[in-house]
């Protein structure tokens, strides 16, 4: 589905897109806003939350300051920084509206003062839909991971949505499963009254 018109993502229209299982992507060759829906669907259960070995390691060393919603237009811009993105400008102004309304929120991963990963993404009830993540140093973006997870597993969160499936969040336990019960989960998790912060 296309967005219509000018190329402009309205929030309003974002919040309804993620209430019924809609999000959007730039293409990376036009610019072009699309709506996507896959069938299947990538989430991470958030009751089966794999942190391989070596992550583990790294968190026991500590080795990153991590903060939420620091700064949310850095992390977005700095996802965005790469060859091949689908984080067109419209997208990015879209969501810093979205952090300004409380639902979009970023996670940051800090050596000292250096902004050195991190991720974003939207929460709506009990449901956190991840978008990306970046990394400068050394699993940076992965220790945020895992500082998400807890915070969503502690704040009583139901779905983790990924969206799409990658060798890194299936090392996670990402699974795939069909848009009617992707449905079906997050219905139930939209009904959940929990904040991200």
């Amino acid at each position: 589905m296309q967005s219509g018109g000018p190329n402009i993502i309205l929030p309003e229209v974002l919040i309804v897109g993620y209430r019924n299982g809609f999000f959007p992507m730039g293409d990376s060759l036009t610019g072009r806003v699309l709506w996507h829906r896959p069938d299947p669907r990538a989430i991470i259960p958030l009751d089966a939350i794999t942190i391989p070995r070596s992550l583990r390691q790294t968190l026991r060393k500590a080795p990153y300051t991590i903060t939420v919603n620091e700064c949310f237009e850095d992390v977005i811009q700095a996802c965005a920084d790469r060859d091949d993105t689908w984080i067109a400008e419209d997208v990015i102004d879209a969501y810093t509206e979205l952090h300004r309304l409380g639902i979009a929120h970023s996670m940051e991963a800090w050596k000292g003062a250096e902004l050195v990963g991190g991720l974003y993404g939207v929460a709506i009830g009990g449901a956190f839909f991840g978008e990306s993540m970046f990394s400068r140093q050394r699993d940076a973006s992965k220790v945020t991971f895992a500082h998400l997870a807890h915070r969503l597993t502690n704040r009583g969160f139901r779905l983790l949505d990924t969206q799409y499936i990658n060798d890194f969040t299936a090392s996670l336990g990402a699974v795939e499963i069909p848009d009617a019960e992707y449905q079906a989960l997050l219905a139930a998790a939209l009904a959940i009254p929990v904040e991200f912060v």
